[in-house]
């Protein structure tokens, strides 16, 4: 029995004011004034920053805050995507928007899968994967799922865009060389008050028949407008693996 009662003693600790913890507690942290609620000491919400990798990110990070209408073209690899999805995660968490539409041609990388089962959801998944991919980085599953049910982010085909217009909207249009001229005039043309929209595609990627995409043609008609950006990124902006840069000089 004294054997028992010298061990228990010899665990029990002092905590900073001179009080003793119980038989069972162990202190976890050397400093006596550290709290889980003392917002001083630590980070509320996980979010990571983001910071361009090169020029031509920076101007499409300036072009993002400054014009309502944005097109990024160029090599692949270099970010446009991600930037694209990144600020409009950081607008919609700032208030500047209310929802995010992301839309995306339905279009396969040379082969057919065929007929999809499920809903419109399930069938627009495959095509959408790589913003998915984009929006879990920025955000945690739960939340995604969360905000994709009540229909903050709203995924968006291109069949279904006619008539829309998009209002306080952050609206992403991926893989734009797979559509053609007059789907890029109808997607342009929806654009509403207090909303901004950011087009990525590479027009050395297109899945289309020669002649057919549009992204080339809508680029030359609206450069000359001030309220357009048009940021290009070439093999030098490659943020993948180098060896992504080098294919792409060789292929």
């Amino acid at each position: 029995m004294a054997k028992r009662s010298a061990r228990r003693a010899l665990r029990r600790v002092h905590d900073a004011y001179g009080q003793i913890e119980g038989d069972n507690v162990r202190r976890l942290f050397d400093d006596a004034g550290w709290s889980p609620l003392n917002d001083a000491q630590r980070e509320q919400k996980y979010r990571k920053n983001i910071r361009a990798q090169n020029d031509s990110q920076r101007l499409l990070l300036e072009a993002l805050d400054a014009a309502p209408l944005v097109f990024a073209v160029g090599a692949a690899g270099t970010g446009k995507t991600y930037l694209a999805v990144a600020k409009a995660v950081e607008a919609l968490e700032a208030g500047e928007v209310r929802r995010i539409v992301l839309s995306r041609p339905a279009v396969e990388a040379g082969e057919s899968l065929g007929f999809l089962p499920g809903d419109l959801e399930d069938k627009m998944s495959p095509y959408l994967r790589p913003l998915y991919d984009a929006l879990c980085d920025r955000l945690s599953h739960k939340r995604l799922k969360a905000l994709m049910a009540e229909g903050v982010i709203e995924i968006a085909p291109i069949a279904y865009m006619r008539g829309r217009t998009l209002n306080n909207a952050f609206v992403v249009i991926d893989e734009a060389q797979n559509c053609t001229y007059a789907q890029l005039k109808m997607l342009l043309t929806r654009l509403g008050w207090n909303s901004r929209m950011v087009v990525t595609g590479d027009p050395a990627q297109s899945d289309l028949l020669p002649g057919m995409s549009g992204l080339e043609d809508i680029l030359v008609r609206l450069d000359p407008l001030a309220s357009v950006t048009i940021v290009r990124f070439t093999r030098a902006d490659v943020v993948r693996h180098p060896v992504v840069a080098e294919i792409i000089e060789a292929l």
